[in-house]
Protein backbone atom coordinates (compact mmCIF):
# COMPACT_ATOMS: atom_id res chain seq x y z
CA UNK A 1 0.00 0.00 0.00
CA UNK A 2 2.87 2.48 1.07
CA UNK A 3 4.33 1.68 -2.83
CA UNK A 4 1.12 2.54 -4.30
CA UNK A 5 0.72 5.60 -2.10
CA UNK A 6 4.38 6.76 -3.47
CA UNK A 7 3.19 6.03 -7.14
CA UNK A 8 -0.29 8.02 -6.98
CA UNK A 9 1.51 10.76 -5.35
CA UNK A 10 4.42 11.29 -8.10
CA UNK A 11 2.20 10.55 -10.70
CA UNK A 12 -0.13 13.41 -9.57
CA UNK A 13 2.59 16.05 -9.16
CA UNK A 14 3.99 14.92 -12.43
CA UNK A 15 0.59 15.89 -13.98
CA UNK A 16 -0.01 19.05 -11.65
CA UNK A 17 3.87 19.97 -13.45
CA UNK A 18 2.04 19.54 -17.07
CA UNK A 19 -1.24 21.26 -16.14
CA UNK A 20 0.88 24.59 -14.85
CA UNK A 21 3.31 24.53 -18.25
CA UNK A 22 0.31 24.13 -19.91
CA UNK A 23 -2.11 26.69 -18.36
CA UNK A 24 1.58 29.50 -17.99
CA UNK A 25 1.23 29.74 -22.35
CA UNK A 26 -2.11 31.12 -22.58
CA UNK A 27 -1.79 34.05 -19.58
CA UNK A 28 2.28 34.59 -21.27
CA UNK A 29 0.17 35.54 -24.07
CA UNK A 30 -2.06 37.24 -22.38
CA UNK A 31 -0.05 39.16 -20.17
CA UNK A 32 2.23 40.30 -23.38
CA UNK A 33 -1.34 41.49 -25.46
CA UNK A 34 -2.25 43.20 -21.94
CA UNK A 35 1.57 45.55 -21.88
CA UNK A 36 0.48 45.89 -26.09
CA UNK A 37 -3.03 47.36 -25.12
CA UNK A 38 -1.19 49.65 -21.99
CA UNK A 39 1.00 51.28 -24.43
CA UNK A 40 -1.63 51.68 -27.17
CA UNK A 41 -3.25 53.80 -24.50
CA UNK A 42 -0.26 55.42 -23.77
CA UNK A 43 0.59 56.44 -27.38
CA UNK A 44 -3.28 57.71 -27.56
CA UNK A 45 -2.87 60.12 -24.79
CA UNK A 46 -0.21 61.65 -26.60
CA UNK A 47 -1.51 61.47 -30.06
CA UNK A 48 -4.78 63.52 -28.73
CA UNK A 49 -2.31 65.93 -26.46
CA UNK A 50 -0.49 68.73 -28.65
CA UNK A 51 0.83 70.00 -24.59
CA UNK A 52 2.24 66.19 -24.04
CA UNK A 53 3.97 66.25 -27.50
CA UNK A 54 6.16 69.23 -26.81
CA UNK A 55 8.08 67.04 -24.45
CA UNK A 56 10.66 64.28 -25.39
CA UNK A 57 10.20 62.58 -22.16
CA UNK A 58 6.46 61.63 -22.99
CA UNK A 59 7.54 59.81 -26.75
CA UNK A 60 10.11 57.85 -24.41
CA UNK A 61 7.96 56.50 -22.12
CA UNK A 62 5.23 55.30 -25.00
CA UNK A 63 8.16 53.70 -27.01
CA UNK A 64 9.98 52.18 -23.59
CA UNK A 65 6.16 50.10 -23.36
CA UNK A 66 5.88 49.40 -26.49
CA UNK A 67 9.67 47.63 -26.32
CA UNK A 68 8.52 45.99 -23.09
CA UNK A 69 5.79 43.91 -25.02
CA UNK A 70 9.07 42.44 -27.16
CA UNK A 71 11.09 41.54 -24.19
CA UNK A 72 8.31 39.93 -22.37
CA UNK A 73 7.93 37.22 -25.31
CA UNK A 74 10.65 37.95 -28.29
CA UNK A 75 9.02 35.13 -30.11
CA UNK A 76 5.62 35.52 -29.12
CA UNK A 77 2.59 37.21 -31.88
CA UNK A 78 2.65 40.42 -30.02
CA UNK A 79 6.72 41.23 -30.71
CA UNK A 80 6.26 42.39 -34.29
CA UNK A 81 3.44 44.82 -33.08
CA UNK A 82 5.72 46.41 -30.43
CA UNK A 83 8.96 46.39 -32.65
CA UNK A 84 6.56 48.21 -35.25
CA UNK A 85 5.08 50.70 -32.87
CA UNK A 86 8.44 51.33 -31.51
CA UNK A 87 9.73 52.60 -34.92
CA UNK A 88 6.33 54.39 -35.69
CA UNK A 89 6.52 56.73 -32.53
CA UNK A 90 10.56 57.17 -32.76
CA UNK A 91 10.04 58.17 -36.76
CA UNK A 92 7.18 60.54 -35.58
CA UNK A 93 9.49 62.17 -32.55
CA UNK A 94 12.31 62.38 -35.13
CA UNK A 95 9.52 64.47 -37.05
CA UNK A 96 9.87 66.93 -34.16
CA UNK A 97 13.25 66.83 -32.61
CA UNK A 98 15.37 66.30 -35.85
CA UNK A 99 17.78 64.33 -34.12
CA UNK A 100 19.34 61.36 -36.25
CA UNK A 101 19.73 59.21 -33.39
CA UNK A 102 15.81 59.36 -33.80
CA UNK A 103 15.42 58.69 -36.98
CA UNK A 104 18.25 55.40 -36.82
CA UNK A 105 16.60 53.98 -33.93
CA UNK A 106 13.06 53.79 -36.05
CA UNK A 107 15.05 52.19 -38.90
CA UNK A 108 16.68 49.45 -36.75
CA UNK A 109 13.07 48.80 -35.33
CA UNK A 110 12.04 48.29 -38.71
CA UNK A 111 15.02 46.07 -39.75
CA UNK A 112 14.87 43.85 -36.91
CA UNK A 113 10.80 43.27 -38.00
CA UNK A 114 12.07 41.74 -41.47
CA UNK A 115 15.16 40.22 -40.16
CA UNK A 116 13.33 38.45 -37.39
CA UNK A 117 9.62 38.02 -38.46
CA UNK A 118 10.00 37.85 -42.49
CA UNK A 119 6.38 35.69 -42.33
CA UNK A 120 4.72 38.64 -40.21
CA UNK A 121 2.16 40.70 -41.60
CA UNK A 122 3.91 43.64 -39.83
CA UNK A 123 6.94 43.51 -42.63
CA UNK A 124 5.21 44.29 -45.46
CA UNK A 125 4.53 47.62 -43.21
CA UNK A 126 8.39 47.96 -41.97
CA UNK A 127 9.01 47.90 -45.44
CA UNK A 128 6.83 50.81 -46.58
CA UNK A 129 7.81 52.71 -42.83
CA UNK A 130 11.25 52.46 -44.17
CA UNK A 131 10.57 53.70 -48.09
CA UNK A 132 8.78 56.65 -46.54
CA UNK A 133 11.75 57.30 -44.24
CA UNK A 134 13.94 57.09 -46.75
CA UNK A 135 12.57 58.16 -50.11
CA UNK A 136 15.81 58.81 -51.47
CA UNK A 137 17.15 55.49 -50.21
CA UNK A 138 18.84 54.24 -47.54
CA UNK A 139 21.86 55.48 -46.62
CA UNK A 140 24.88 52.47 -47.41
CA UNK A 141 26.86 52.10 -44.12
CA UNK A 142 28.55 48.43 -45.84
CA UNK A 143 27.48 46.52 -48.72
CA UNK A 144 25.44 44.26 -46.32
CA UNK A 145 23.17 47.17 -45.46
CA UNK A 146 20.32 46.43 -47.33
CA UNK A 147 16.95 45.80 -46.86
CA UNK A 148 16.47 43.27 -48.92
CA UNK A 149 19.68 41.13 -48.65
CA UNK A 150 18.82 41.24 -44.66
CA UNK A 151 15.22 39.61 -45.38
CA UNK A 152 16.57 37.38 -47.99
CA UNK A 153 13.78 38.05 -50.04
CA UNK A 154 12.89 40.07 -52.75
CA UNK A 155 9.90 42.69 -52.81
CA UNK A 156 8.13 42.12 -55.85
CA UNK A 157 6.87 45.80 -55.42
CA UNK A 158 10.68 47.06 -55.59
CA UNK A 159 9.84 48.20 -59.38
CA UNK A 160 6.70 49.70 -58.70
CA UNK A 161 7.77 51.63 -55.45
CA UNK A 162 10.65 53.11 -58.19
CA UNK A 163 7.76 54.34 -60.48
CA UNK A 164 5.98 55.67 -57.27
CA UNK A 165 9.26 57.32 -56.13
CA UNK A 166 9.56 58.89 -59.24
CA UNK A 167 6.22 60.24 -60.05
CA UNK A 168 4.73 60.23 -56.67
CA UNK A 169 5.33 64.55 -56.49
CA UNK A 170 3.16 65.15 -59.59
CA UNK A 171 -0.03 63.11 -58.35
CA UNK A 172 0.13 63.80 -54.40
CA UNK A 173 -3.08 65.68 -53.03
CA UNK A 174 -2.62 67.03 -49.86
CA UNK A 175 -5.88 68.31 -47.57
CA UNK A 176 -5.32 70.57 -44.95
CA UNK A 177 -8.71 70.74 -42.72
CA UNK A 178 -9.70 73.98 -40.32
CA UNK A 179 -11.97 73.29 -37.52
CA UNK A 180 -15.11 74.67 -37.55
CA UNK A 181 -14.65 76.17 -40.68
CA UNK A 182 -17.88 74.07 -42.50
CA UNK A 183 -20.37 75.74 -44.01
CA UNK A 184 -18.87 78.86 -43.82
CA UNK A 185 -18.15 81.05 -46.90
CA UNK A 186 -14.76 82.71 -47.17
CA UNK A 187 -13.51 85.57 -49.57
CA UNK A 188 -9.94 85.11 -51.42
CA UNK A 189 -8.89 88.62 -51.55
CA UNK A 190 -5.58 89.08 -52.65
CA UNK A 191 -2.53 87.38 -54.10
CA UNK A 192 1.33 88.67 -53.26
CA UNK A 193 4.96 87.43 -54.01
CA UNK A 194 8.15 88.04 -53.50
CA UNK A 195 11.14 86.34 -55.76
CA UNK A 196 14.84 85.74 -55.99
CA UNK A 197 16.42 83.53 -59.14
CA UNK A 198 16.17 80.64 -56.20
CA UNK A 199 12.99 81.15 -54.51
CA UNK A 200 9.95 82.36 -54.62
CA UNK A 201 7.39 82.81 -52.02
CA UNK A 202 3.50 83.33 -52.93
CA UNK A 203 0.66 84.45 -50.56
CA UNK A 204 -2.64 84.26 -50.99
CA UNK A 205 -4.99 86.37 -48.69
CA UNK A 206 -8.32 85.25 -47.23
CA UNK A 207 -10.40 87.22 -44.85
CA UNK A 208 -11.69 83.79 -43.02
CA UNK A 209 -10.17 80.13 -42.43
CA UNK A 210 -10.98 77.85 -44.49
CA UNK A 211 -9.95 74.39 -45.63
CA UNK A 212 -7.89 73.94 -48.68
CA UNK A 213 -6.07 71.02 -50.28
CA UNK A 214 -2.85 71.45 -52.83
CA UNK A 215 -1.81 69.03 -55.66
CA UNK A 216 1.27 69.44 -58.06
CA UNK A 217 0.52 67.97 -61.21
CA UNK A 218 3.67 67.06 -63.88
CA UNK A 219 3.79 68.55 -67.43
CA UNK A 220 1.82 67.20 -69.90
CA UNK A 221 2.95 68.22 -73.39
CA UNK A 222 0.31 66.58 -75.25
CA UNK A 223 -2.06 70.02 -74.21
CA UNK A 224 0.43 72.28 -73.67
CA UNK A 225 0.22 72.07 -69.63
CA UNK A 226 3.29 73.23 -67.67
CA UNK A 227 4.48 71.77 -64.43
CA UNK A 228 1.74 73.43 -62.05
CA UNK A 229 0.83 73.92 -58.39
CA UNK A 230 -2.95 73.91 -57.50
CA UNK A 231 -4.50 75.08 -54.32
CA UNK A 232 -8.01 74.72 -53.99
CA UNK A 233 -9.88 76.37 -51.09
CA UNK A 234 -13.18 75.23 -50.34
CA UNK A 235 -16.51 77.00 -49.25
CA UNK A 236 -14.80 80.36 -51.16
CA UNK A 237 -15.56 83.09 -53.09
CA UNK A 238 -13.51 85.27 -55.71
CA UNK A 239 -13.13 89.04 -54.07
CA UNK A 240 -14.35 91.16 -57.03
CA UNK A 241 -11.38 93.93 -56.61
CA UNK A 242 -8.55 91.04 -56.60
CA UNK A 243 -5.93 90.71 -59.12
CA UNK A 244 -6.80 87.22 -60.53
CA UNK A 245 -3.34 87.09 -62.48
CA UNK A 246 -0.22 88.34 -61.15
CA UNK A 247 3.18 87.54 -63.60
CA UNK A 248 6.37 86.16 -61.76
CA UNK A 249 8.44 85.51 -64.45
CA UNK A 250 11.77 84.73 -62.85
CA UNK A 251 13.93 81.23 -63.30
CA UNK A 252 11.01 79.09 -61.15
CA UNK A 253 7.71 80.36 -61.81
CA UNK A 254 5.99 81.80 -64.75
CA UNK A 255 2.59 83.29 -62.83
CA UNK A 256 -0.33 83.02 -60.30
CA UNK A 257 -3.72 83.35 -61.51
CA UNK A 258 -6.68 82.82 -59.30
CA UNK A 259 -10.46 81.74 -60.72
CA UNK A 260 -13.71 80.46 -58.85
CA UNK A 261 -13.15 76.94 -59.91
CA UNK A 262 -16.77 75.77 -58.78
CA UNK A 263 -19.68 77.82 -57.14
CA UNK A 264 -18.26 77.59 -53.55
CA UNK A 265 -14.34 76.69 -54.45
CA UNK A 266 -11.46 79.24 -55.09
CA UNK A 267 -8.58 77.59 -57.06
CA UNK A 268 -4.87 79.21 -57.04
CA UNK A 269 -2.60 77.74 -59.37
CA UNK A 270 0.75 78.77 -60.02
CA UNK A 271 2.71 77.70 -63.14
CA UNK A 272 6.33 76.47 -62.44
CA UNK A 273 8.87 76.72 -64.52
CA UNK A 274 11.75 74.47 -62.72
CA UNK A 275 11.61 73.71 -59.50
CA UNK A 276 13.86 71.52 -56.44
CA UNK A 277 11.39 71.33 -53.33
CA UNK A 278 8.20 73.76 -51.95
CA UNK A 279 6.40 74.02 -48.77
CA UNK A 280 2.67 74.82 -48.45
CA UNK A 281 1.24 76.49 -45.02
CA UNK A 282 -1.47 78.55 -43.67
CA UNK A 283 -1.07 81.39 -40.74
CA UNK A 284 -3.52 82.65 -39.18
CA UNK A 285 -5.19 86.23 -37.75
CA UNK A 286 -5.61 86.77 -40.72
CA UNK A 287 -6.06 83.69 -42.70
CA UNK A 288 -3.50 83.29 -45.54
CA UNK A 289 -1.77 80.35 -47.27
CA UNK A 290 2.10 80.34 -48.26
CA UNK A 291 3.73 78.78 -51.25
CA UNK A 292 7.22 78.10 -50.98
CA UNK A 293 9.34 77.54 -53.47
CA UNK A 294 12.86 76.56 -54.00
CA UNK A 295 14.81 76.20 -57.04
CA UNK A 296 17.90 74.20 -58.11
CA UNK A 297 21.46 76.22 -57.71
CA UNK A 298 22.97 76.59 -61.05
CA UNK A 299 25.39 78.49 -62.77
CA UNK A 300 23.26 81.26 -63.99
CA UNK A 301 21.50 81.34 -60.31
CA UNK A 302 24.60 81.91 -58.86
CA UNK A 303 25.55 84.85 -60.57
CA UNK A 304 22.00 86.67 -60.50
CA UNK A 305 22.24 86.19 -56.55
CA UNK A 306 25.66 88.16 -56.41
CA UNK A 307 23.33 90.98 -57.67
CA UNK A 308 21.25 93.18 -55.35
CA UNK A 309 17.63 94.61 -56.04
CA UNK A 310 18.87 97.47 -58.24
CA UNK A 311 20.95 95.38 -60.25
CA UNK A 312 24.63 96.46 -59.06
CA UNK A 313 26.90 93.72 -58.31
CA UNK A 314 28.84 93.33 -54.95
CA UNK A 315 32.05 95.56 -55.51
CA UNK A 316 34.20 92.98 -56.36
CA UNK A 317 36.66 94.13 -53.57
CA UNK A 318 34.53 93.35 -50.76
CA UNK A 319 36.17 92.08 -47.79
CA UNK A 320 33.76 89.47 -47.43
CA UNK A 321 33.90 88.34 -50.81
CA UNK A 322 37.56 88.32 -51.09
CA UNK A 323 37.44 85.95 -48.01
CA UNK A 324 34.57 84.04 -49.10
CA UNK A 325 33.37 84.74 -45.33
CA UNK A 326 29.69 82.41 -44.09
CA UNK A 327 28.50 85.48 -43.19
CA UNK A 328 28.31 88.74 -45.72
CA UNK A 329 25.06 89.75 -45.29
CA UNK A 330 22.68 89.47 -42.35
CA UNK A 331 18.74 91.03 -42.19
CA UNK A 332 17.77 92.41 -39.22
CA UNK A 333 14.27 92.54 -38.82
CA UNK A 334 12.57 95.43 -36.25
CA UNK A 335 9.26 93.95 -35.09
CA UNK A 336 5.98 95.63 -35.54
CA UNK A 337 5.36 98.36 -37.50
CA UNK A 338 2.86 101.08 -38.94
CA UNK A 339 -0.83 100.21 -37.38
CA UNK A 340 0.96 97.26 -35.37
CA UNK A 341 2.21 99.01 -32.18
CA UNK A 342 3.41 95.82 -30.36
CA UNK A 343 3.48 95.61 -27.01
CA UNK A 344 3.11 98.76 -24.56
CA UNK A 345 5.53 100.17 -22.31
CA UNK A 346 5.00 100.97 -18.97
CA UNK A 347 6.14 104.50 -19.42
CA UNK A 348 3.43 106.66 -21.25
CA UNK A 349 3.39 106.91 -24.71
CA UNK A 350 6.68 104.22 -24.91
CA UNK A 351 5.41 101.20 -27.60
CA UNK A 352 7.48 98.53 -28.65
CA UNK A 353 7.41 99.38 -32.65
CA UNK A 354 9.17 102.75 -31.93
CA UNK A 355 11.97 100.95 -29.54
CA UNK A 356 12.67 98.46 -31.65
CA UNK A 357 13.78 100.53 -34.42
CA UNK A 358 16.35 102.81 -32.67
CA UNK A 359 17.98 99.33 -31.56
CA UNK A 360 18.10 98.11 -35.23
CA UNK A 361 19.20 101.33 -36.70
CA UNK A 362 21.58 101.39 -34.16
CA UNK A 363 22.69 97.38 -34.34
CA UNK A 364 22.83 98.20 -38.05
CA UNK A 365 25.67 100.88 -38.22
CA UNK A 366 27.78 98.85 -35.36
CA UNK A 367 27.32 95.90 -37.87
CA UNK A 368 28.78 97.72 -40.85
CA UNK A 369 31.68 99.37 -38.76
CA UNK A 370 32.47 96.39 -36.58
CA UNK A 371 31.96 92.88 -38.69
CA UNK A 372 32.35 94.87 -42.21
CA UNK A 373 28.82 92.92 -43.22
CA UNK A 374 26.07 93.91 -45.44
CA UNK A 375 23.06 95.08 -43.71
CA UNK A 376 19.47 95.18 -44.47
CA UNK A 377 16.79 96.14 -42.49
CA UNK A 378 13.09 94.90 -43.33
CA UNK A 379 12.05 98.13 -42.43
CA UNK A 380 14.02 101.58 -41.90
CA UNK A 381 10.48 103.56 -40.87
CA UNK A 382 7.15 103.09 -39.09
CA UNK A 383 5.46 101.22 -41.84
CA UNK A 384 3.44 97.89 -41.63
CA UNK A 385 5.03 94.45 -42.65
CA UNK A 386 3.25 91.03 -42.64
CA UNK A 387 5.21 88.77 -40.53
CA UNK A 388 5.60 86.12 -43.93
CA UNK A 389 6.95 89.54 -46.11
CA UNK A 390 9.44 89.72 -43.25
CA UNK A 391 10.97 86.51 -43.71
CA UNK A 392 10.40 86.25 -47.76
CA UNK A 393 12.80 89.98 -47.88
CA UNK A 394 15.37 88.11 -45.94
CA UNK A 395 15.45 84.56 -48.22
CA UNK A 396 15.31 86.74 -51.49
CA UNK A 397 17.86 88.61 -50.31
CA UNK A 398 19.85 85.67 -50.04
CA UNK A 399 20.72 86.54 -45.92
CA UNK A 400 23.20 84.87 -44.38
CA UNK A 401 21.81 85.06 -40.89
CA UNK A 402 18.20 86.98 -39.74
CA UNK A 403 18.00 88.62 -36.47
CA UNK A 404 14.41 89.37 -35.28
CA UNK A 405 14.09 92.63 -32.57
CA UNK A 406 11.61 92.83 -29.93
CA UNK A 407 10.80 93.37 -26.68
CA UNK A 408 9.14 91.12 -24.30
CA UNK A 409 6.06 92.38 -22.10
CA UNK A 410 3.88 90.04 -19.51
CA UNK A 411 0.54 90.95 -17.33
CA UNK A 412 3.12 90.68 -14.36
CA UNK A 413 5.11 93.98 -14.23
CA UNK A 414 7.53 92.47 -11.79
CA UNK A 415 8.76 89.79 -14.82
CA UNK A 416 12.09 91.15 -16.40
CA UNK A 417 15.23 89.51 -18.49
CA UNK A 418 16.69 88.74 -21.38
CA UNK A 419 15.63 85.65 -23.91
CA UNK A 420 16.84 84.64 -27.24
CA UNK A 421 14.57 82.40 -29.64
CA UNK A 422 14.60 80.68 -32.56
CA UNK A 423 12.45 77.93 -34.49
CA UNK A 424 11.04 74.85 -32.89
CA UNK A 425 8.29 73.32 -31.05
CA UNK A 426 7.65 75.43 -28.04
CA UNK A 427 9.32 73.96 -24.63
CA UNK A 428 7.17 75.75 -21.57
CA UNK A 429 3.90 77.40 -21.20
CA UNK A 430 6.08 81.06 -21.28
CA UNK A 431 7.71 80.28 -24.73
CA UNK A 432 3.79 79.51 -26.11
CA UNK A 433 2.57 82.86 -24.74
CA UNK A 434 5.59 84.66 -26.14
CA UNK A 435 4.70 83.22 -29.61
CA UNK A 436 1.03 83.66 -29.34
CA UNK A 437 1.91 87.32 -29.10
CA UNK A 438 4.59 87.92 -31.44
CA UNK A 439 2.48 86.20 -34.15
CA UNK A 440 -0.92 88.25 -33.00
CA UNK A 441 -2.76 84.81 -32.64
CA UNK A 442 -4.23 82.58 -29.50
CA UNK A 443 -2.30 79.86 -27.70
CA UNK A 444 -4.72 77.23 -29.19
CA UNK A 445 -3.74 78.15 -32.80
CA UNK A 446 0.30 77.99 -31.82
CA UNK A 447 -0.84 74.32 -30.66
CA UNK A 448 -2.27 73.98 -34.24
CA UNK A 449 0.94 75.21 -35.70
CA UNK A 450 3.20 73.00 -33.53
CA UNK A 451 1.27 70.05 -35.49
CA UNK A 452 2.65 71.32 -39.03
CA UNK A 453 5.59 72.49 -37.85
CA UNK A 454 7.60 69.02 -38.36
CA UNK A 455 7.05 68.87 -41.83
CA UNK A 456 8.10 72.27 -41.97
CA UNK A 457 11.08 72.70 -40.73
CA UNK A 458 12.68 69.65 -42.90
CA UNK A 459 15.55 72.14 -43.88
CA UNK A 460 15.40 74.96 -41.37
CA UNK A 461 18.62 75.94 -39.70
CA UNK A 462 17.87 74.64 -36.63
CA UNK A 463 20.72 73.92 -35.56
CA UNK A 464 23.02 76.62 -36.80
CA UNK A 465 19.97 79.27 -34.97
CA UNK A 466 20.46 77.51 -31.84
CA UNK A 467 24.18 78.38 -32.30
CA UNK A 468 23.14 81.54 -32.97
CA UNK A 469 21.30 82.07 -30.32
CA UNK A 470 23.46 81.05 -27.32
CA UNK A 471 26.14 83.26 -28.45
CA UNK A 472 23.89 86.63 -28.72
CA UNK A 473 22.19 85.63 -25.20
CA UNK A 474 25.24 84.48 -23.31
CA UNK A 475 26.99 88.21 -24.74
CA UNK A 476 24.26 89.93 -24.15
CA UNK A 477 24.02 88.73 -20.31
CA UNK A 478 27.45 89.11 -19.99
CA UNK A 479 28.14 92.06 -21.33
CA UNK A 480 25.24 94.20 -19.36
CA UNK A 481 26.15 93.00 -16.09
CA UNK A 482 29.13 94.95 -16.46
CA UNK A 483 27.77 98.54 -15.93
CA UNK A 484 24.18 97.09 -14.81
CA UNK A 485 22.42 95.40 -12.05
CA UNK A 486 20.24 92.78 -11.99
CA UNK A 487 20.25 91.39 -15.84
CA UNK A 488 18.41 88.16 -15.95
CA UNK A 489 19.40 85.91 -18.36
CA UNK A 490 16.03 83.74 -19.52
CA UNK A 491 17.59 81.71 -21.74
CA UNK A 492 17.92 80.50 -25.38
CA UNK A 493 14.32 79.09 -25.84
CA UNK A 494 12.55 77.58 -28.74
CA UNK A 495 9.21 78.72 -29.98
CA UNK A 496 7.09 78.49 -33.13
CA UNK A 497 7.17 82.02 -34.07
CA UNK A 498 5.67 82.99 -37.46
CA UNK A 499 8.37 85.37 -38.56
CA UNK A 500 10.84 82.97 -38.71
CA UNK A 501 8.94 80.44 -40.20
CA UNK A 502 10.85 79.27 -44.04
CA UNK A 503 13.84 81.33 -43.23
CA UNK A 504 16.54 79.85 -45.03
CA UNK A 505 19.19 81.11 -43.09
CA UNK A 506 20.21 80.81 -39.52
CA UNK A 507 17.37 82.85 -37.65
CA UNK A 508 17.14 84.33 -34.51
CA UNK A 509 13.92 86.57 -32.31
CA UNK A 510 15.89 88.67 -29.31
CA UNK A 511 13.50 89.81 -26.54
CA UNK A 512 15.67 92.63 -25.94
CA UNK A 513 14.06 93.42 -22.35
CA UNK A 514 10.13 93.93 -20.66
CA UNK A 515 8.60 96.83 -21.72
CA UNK A 516 6.11 96.51 -19.22
CA UNK A 517 8.93 96.50 -16.41
CA UNK A 518 9.61 100.06 -15.04
CA UNK A 519 13.22 99.45 -15.04
CA UNK A 520 13.70 97.48 -18.14
CA UNK A 521 11.55 100.13 -19.59
CA UNK A 522 13.35 103.22 -18.50
CA UNK A 523 16.58 101.40 -19.63
CA UNK A 524 15.21 100.53 -23.38
CA UNK A 525 14.54 104.33 -24.21
CA UNK A 526 17.89 105.08 -22.98
CA UNK A 527 20.50 106.34 -26.00
CA UNK A 528 23.63 104.36 -23.66
CA UNK A 529 21.58 101.34 -22.63
CA UNK A 530 20.51 100.51 -26.71
CA UNK A 531 24.12 101.97 -27.69
CA UNK A 532 25.51 98.75 -25.22
CA UNK A 533 22.55 96.06 -26.18
CA UNK A 534 23.88 96.78 -29.66
CA UNK A 535 27.03 96.39 -29.13
CA UNK A 536 26.44 92.95 -27.10
CA UNK A 537 24.23 91.65 -29.47
CA UNK A 538 27.63 92.52 -32.44
CA UNK A 539 30.30 90.40 -30.12
CA UNK A 540 27.32 87.70 -30.01
CA UNK A 541 27.41 87.76 -33.46
CA UNK A 542 31.40 88.18 -33.84
CA UNK A 543 31.37 84.54 -31.41
CA UNK A 544 28.92 82.69 -34.18
CA UNK A 545 31.23 83.72 -36.93
CA UNK A 546 34.58 82.85 -35.63
CA UNK A 547 33.14 79.56 -34.66
CA UNK A 548 32.01 78.40 -38.02
CA UNK A 549 34.19 80.36 -40.31
CA UNK A 550 37.22 80.26 -38.22
CA UNK A 551 39.97 80.71 -41.16
CA UNK A 552 38.31 83.12 -43.08
CA UNK A 553 37.62 84.96 -39.70
CA UNK A 554 41.39 85.23 -38.64
CA UNK A 555 42.19 85.94 -42.25
CA UNK A 556 40.18 88.77 -42.23
CA UNK A 557 40.92 90.09 -38.55
CA UNK A 558 45.14 90.29 -39.46
CA UNK A 559 44.77 91.46 -43.13
CA UNK A 560 42.85 94.37 -42.14
CA UNK A 561 43.34 94.66 -38.69
CA UNK A 562 40.14 95.44 -38.24
CA UNK A 563 39.21 97.25 -34.65
CA UNK A 564 35.68 95.39 -34.50
CA UNK A 565 37.26 92.12 -34.19
CA UNK A 566 39.22 90.75 -31.04
CA UNK A 567 37.56 92.90 -28.84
Amino acid sequence: MLFDYRKTFLFCLLACCILSVAWSRPSFADTARKKYYRAEACYKKLRHSPKKQKYRANWLGCIEKFQAVYRHNPSGPWAAAGFYMSGKLYKELYRRSFRESDKKAAHDMYKRIIKRFPKSAYRRRAENAIRNLFPKGVPKITSKSKIREQSHVKSPEDDIAKEIKKFSYAQTTVKRGIKGSQGKTGTVVGLRFWSNPSYTRVVIDADSEMSYSYRLLKEDTTIRKPHRLYVDLNNSRLGKDIKKYIPINDNLLSDARAGQYTSDMVRVVVDIKSFKTYKVFSLKNPFRIVIDVWGKATKATRKLVKKDKKGGKIAPGALAKQLVLGVRRIVIDPGHGGRDFGAPGYLKGVHEKKVVLQLARRLAKKIRDKLRCEVIMTRNRDRHLTLEERTAIANTKNADLFISIHTNAARDRRAYGIETYFLNLATDNDAILVAARENATSTKNISDLQIILSDLMQNAKINESSRLAAHVQRCMCKDLRRSYSRIKNKGVKQAPFYVLLGAQMPAILIETAFISNSRDCKRLVNSKYQDRMCDAIVNGIREYIKETSPTAFLKQSSQKGLSGYGG
